[in-house]
Formats: structure tokens, sequence, C-alpha cells
């Protein structure tokens, strides 16, 4: 009776003692991890502190970024022997014979609309043949042989880089409102002399790199001309041609067959481009009015006459009403 009284108190005696050693233990594996080094955040201003792109480089040393970081932590654990998900059977595909089949026509019902017969091939109006947006028809490298007719209210023509070969007169009747007309990179070889004339709002006028060897009559609401790269000679132009044209501001003849410059020039004149032809003299009357030596002529800033056989400094009377000289030969 004695012997086990006495194992009893010694197993209830090691029980405590277990329980008593067990704190410390945890205490001392809190002591043992490493404190934080106070220093590395005793020069880290928290109070004043303001990231900013000037200052960015400094508070963070990105040189060594990704040496310092560990991105194995981020690589997805994979598990071995898992099957990928089993695709979807592809959906049968459309039966192109049937799609490809004619759609029967249903007959026409004497309820509905009456639609007009078609136009011949030669007689399509532009928007079929070309893009209509607005009043703008674009009919650029369509492979046109001559002009085609045009919507009543078009204000903007784009045929460019096609083979037109002619304007004629009747191209552009009834157009009232058309203001632009861009015909580059045709063959034009002539235009009616009415061709441009009866168009009331026309204001510009574009036909570079044709075959013109002589220029129709404009209307006085043209503010823009530019027949740059064709063969214009000076008998092409008609006397006085540009006089009575008030709005023009911008005239582009170079890369032409001109042997002197056209005048008398509008005032409206603010650019005057002649170079590349065969101009050899000027009058002194071309641009500034010789018995009026207090004239100022402050519209025409841009003249160019360089390629031409002309030495301007042979005619310095010439250019005292301009606000800046031709540029050329002197």
């Amino acid at each position: 009776g004695c012997r086990m009284w006495t194992l009893a108190w010694l197993g209830m005696a090691s029980l405590c003692l277990g329980a008593a050693w067990a704190v410390p233990a945890k205490e001392r594996r809190k002591a043992e991890k490493p404190k934080a080094d106070v220093a590395l955040y005793e020069n880290l201003d928290l109070d004043n502190y303001d990231l900013t792109l000037d200052n960015y480089g400094e508070i963070l040393d990105l040189s060594n970024y990704e040496e310092l970081y560990d991105y194995g932590d981020l690589a997805p654990k994979i598990e071995v022997g898992t099957l990928a998900p089993r695709p979807k059977d592809p959906e049968p595909l459309p039966n192109l014979d049937a799609m490809a089949e004619t759609p029967k026509l249903q007959p026409p019902t004497t309820a509905g609309p009456i639609h007009p017969a078609p136009f011949p091939v030669q007689g399509l109006p532009s928007c079929l043949l070309c893009l209509c947006i607005g009043t703008s028809v674009y009919c650029d490298d369509a492979d046109l042989e001559h002009i085609p007719a045009l919507p009543p209210d078009t204000a903007y023509l784009y045929a460019r880089f096609n083979r037109i070969g002619a304007v004629r007169a009747g191209d552009f009747t009834g157009l009232k409102k058309l203001k632009r007309i861009d015909l580059s990179s045709n063959s034009i070889s002539w235009a009616d002399a009415d061709a441009f004339r009866l168009l009331p709002s026309l204001q510009e006028l574009i036909v570079p790199e044709n075959r013109l060897t002589a220029l129709p009559e404009l209307p006085r609401s043209i503010v823009r001309l530019d027949a740059r790269l064709n063969r214009i000679p000076s008998a092409g132009l008609r006397p006085e041609a540009f006089r009575d044209l008030k709005q023009l501001q911008f005239l582009h003849l170079s890369d032409n067959q001109l042997d002197f410059i056209p005048a008398p020039l509008p005032e409206s004149l603010r650019s005057l481009h002649l170079q590349n032809n065969n101009i050899q003299t000027m009058h002194e009357d071309t641009f500034c009015d010789s018995q009026d030596h207090s004239q100022v002529r402050r519209a025409l800033e841009d003249i160019r006459l360089d390629g031409n056989p002309i030495n301007l400094s042979l005619f310095p009377d010439a250019y005292f009403c301009l606000p800046r000289l031709p540029t050329g030969r002197f």
C-alpha cells in the first residue's frame, strides 16, 4: 500500500514540474527570435515622407531589385498526375453547299413600292461607282475615264488617280454648291472653256499631275488654283486671266512651260509658285505699281521663282512694295 502511494505521489510531482518548465520554454523561444535592427529605420523620416518621381530613386534602390526579391515563392505549384480537362467537341461547320444555293425570289406584290429600272453601266451615278458621304463624293483610284454624274448637292469631289482624259462643259451642270474639285493625277489634256466658269461656289480647283496645255476660264469665286506639273505654256493662259479673280489667294503653276509671269495679279494673292518654268524676264510693274512708290502689298508674302533662267537682281525696282523678296537666283 505504501509503495502504490509513493508511485502516485511521484507521478503528480512530475506533471507539475513539466507544466512549470513549459512556460519558460515558450518565453525562451520568443527571446531567441532575432530582434529587428533599429538602426535600419533611424534615418527614415516618416513624418515628412513624400514619394514623388523626383526622389523615387533616392528612397528605393531599383538597381538590384530583382536580385533581392525571391520570385520562387510566386511560382505556381503543379500537381503531378493531374489531367487537363477534356476539350469540348468542335461544333459542326455549316453546310457551305446549302448556303451557296441561290435564294428563290418572291414575286413582287402590288402593295409594295415599285423600284425604278437599273441604270445602264455607262450611266451609273457616282454613288454606285464611288463613295458618297454627306456632300462629299470620293472617286479616288476608281479606274474612271470621265467624270460621273454627281448628286445635285455635291460640295466636294475627289477623283484622283484615275484615267480621266478631258473635262466637258456639262460635267458639272447645275452643281451650285460645288466648292472643291480635286482631279490630281489623271490624264486630262483639255478642258472646255465653260467647264468651271459657271460654278458659282467653286473655291478650289486642284488639277496637278495632268497633261493640260491651257487653262479654262475660272469663276470669280476661286480662292485656290493648283495646276502644277502640267504642260501649260504662256500661250495657254488667256490675257489678264487672273486680274478679275478678287478672291484668289493661292496660285500654283510650278513645273509648267511658262515664259513670263502672268500679270496683272489680284491684290488678294498671298502665294505665287512659278518655280521650274522657263521665265527669263520680268516687267517692273509685275508686282508693284511703278508710278506709286507709296504702295505696300502686304498680302503677297510667298513668291517662288527658283528653277527659272531669270536673274532677279536685274529687276531691283520690281519688289519695293513687297514684304519679302521672291525666292530665286539673284
